[in-house]
């Protein structure tokens, strides 16, 4: 959805600043970018309230609001609509996963019915069982969501494209483009002390025992969220939550504006991203693998694959007005899709997996989508740094994502367990281990 609504950027920008409105662009992404940092404290209010199903249907009717509100363009429709957009992104996103988690869930009990009743309708299913179900599942959805970005370009490749200056015009006055690409230093302070929060993350390391959500009130809910943060299984995942943030939208400001758009001109960047949505919807399907390979095999590949074309941009400066190196932004663009895909895939079946408890579904997928949306904030302040810059902080994060903390290093002392939790299966107060069950599905 960011990812399309930053994509959309490109062409309100001529439409308004034609109108005499050219600020209303800016103000309209403030809307859609810093409202969901206060996501963490409403969205599960929000999930328990209406359900799973209906939060989902009113995040795409104010999504539907703020298409519409493009028929009449005025600052009283557009910002209250991108801001009723930003704050439903989150609420949308971890009701979605939950909901593919429970339907999952929901599927293997009806396909193992009998093996239930022989069991006994008290006895609960075996953790982890749901696995190859839910692997399916995400793969299904991500597949088609990613194949959605290749469909949204359909319109300017038949249409738009047609009434596009030729980049001999448009690019008349451009010298340089990717690496040498340049602007305002000062957000750089601001940018880089997030960034390094991949590198902190997983020295954060520390187990604990597991939230007690016997007896949940409307008051915890708020709580909850950060306490489930204290989840030593979640510390190892932070910096992918933060990272599958980072790396959409430098697909689309960075590598399809800096790189493809600054050198090709933007009548082919709707080509560049249908390579990309189709590189990820393909690069989905491959999350099939995870029935075979072990779960952290995609999560590392992906972030792999992403190491080695950050480090290939940091070295690449196409030119500008050169269509000669056009096939080299379509490898990029589908390599940095097949990433992405990977990422997305394995990261929500990971998540869901490792927290099979439907009370739990809800806060571990908020927590998920609010550090990505974190990571989106990130990226929009520093959209005007150097391209040098973005990689780098790129480059911080994947580092941070190679070397995660292994999990026999957090078998340390602890007190006695806190009134208000409880110790899960596999674990004790005097050194809680992980269980086994747990770390086979974490990053080695």
């Amino acid at each position: 959805m960011q990812l399309i609504l930053h994509y959309d950027e490109t062409y309100r920008e001529v439409k308004y600043g034609n109108m005499g409105l050219p600020d209303i662009d800016s103000k309209m992404l403030i809307g859609i970018n810093v409202t969901p940092i206060a996501a963490l404290l409403y969205t599960p209010v929000l999930i328990r309230f209406f359900g799973t199903k209906w939060m989902m249907f009113l995040g795409v009717g104010i999504y539907a609001l703020f298409v519409s509100t493009n028929y009449w363009e005025r600052y009283y429709t557009l910002v209250p609509s991108a801001v009723a957009l930003g704050m439903a992104i989150v609420p949308l996103w971890a009701s979605m996963g939950n909901y593919i988690t429970r339907m999952a869930q929901k599927y293997y009990e009806y396909s193992h019915y009998k093996e239930r009743d022989e069991q006994g309708p008290q006895q609960r299913p075996p953790r982890g069982s749901h696995a190859p179900y839910l692997l399916v599942f995400q793969t299904i959805f991500y597949s088609f969501f990613h194949l959605s970005f290749a469909c949204a370009q359909l319109p300017m490749i038949y249409f738009l494209n047609h009434y596009l200056y030729d980049l001999n015009h448009t690019l008349s006055n451009v010298h340089s483009c990717g690496l040498y690409v340049r602007g305002p230093r000062a957000l750089v302070g601001e940018v880089q002390g997030p960034v390094k929060v991949l590198g902190l993350c997983g020295a954060a390391y520390r187990p604990t025992e597991e939230i007690d959500l016997r007896s949940v009130g409307w008051g915890n809910i708020f709580q909850l969220p950060f306490k489930h943060v204290r989840d030593f299984r979640l510390r190892h995942l932070v910096p992918f939550f933060i990272y599958s943030g980072f790396e959409v939208l430098f697909a689309c400001t960075g590598l399809a504006l800096g790189y493809g758009v600054c050198s090709v001109g933007l009548e082919r960047l709707a080509y560049l991203l249908v390579a990309y949505g189709l590189g990820a919807s393909a690069s989905s399907l491959l999350g099939l693998l995870g029935l075979w390979l072990p779960r952290q095999v995609p999560l590392l590949s992906g972030a792999g694959l992403h190491l080695l074309l950050t480090i290939s941009l940091f070295f690449w400066a196409p030119t500008p007005r050169v269509l000669q190196h056009i096939w080299i932004l379509y490898v990029a663009a589908i390599l940095w899709g097949v990433g992405s895909g990977l990422n997305k895939t394995g990261l929500s079946t990971l998540l869901g997996i490792l927290y099979e408890d439907k009370e739990r579904q809800d806060f571990i997928f908020t927590i998920y989508h609010w550090w990505q949306a974190v990571a989106i904030f990130v990226v929009y302040l520093g959209s005007s740094l150097p391209m040098k810059v973005r990689l780098g902080g790129l480059g911080e994060g994947l580092w941070g994502i190679r070397h995660p903390p292994s999990p026999s290093s957090g078998n340390r002392s602890l007190p006695s367990a806190h009134p208000g939790l409880v110790a899960p299966k596999g674990t004790t107060h005097q050194g809680l281990a992980p269980n086994p069950a747990f770390t086979c599905c974490l990053p080695s």
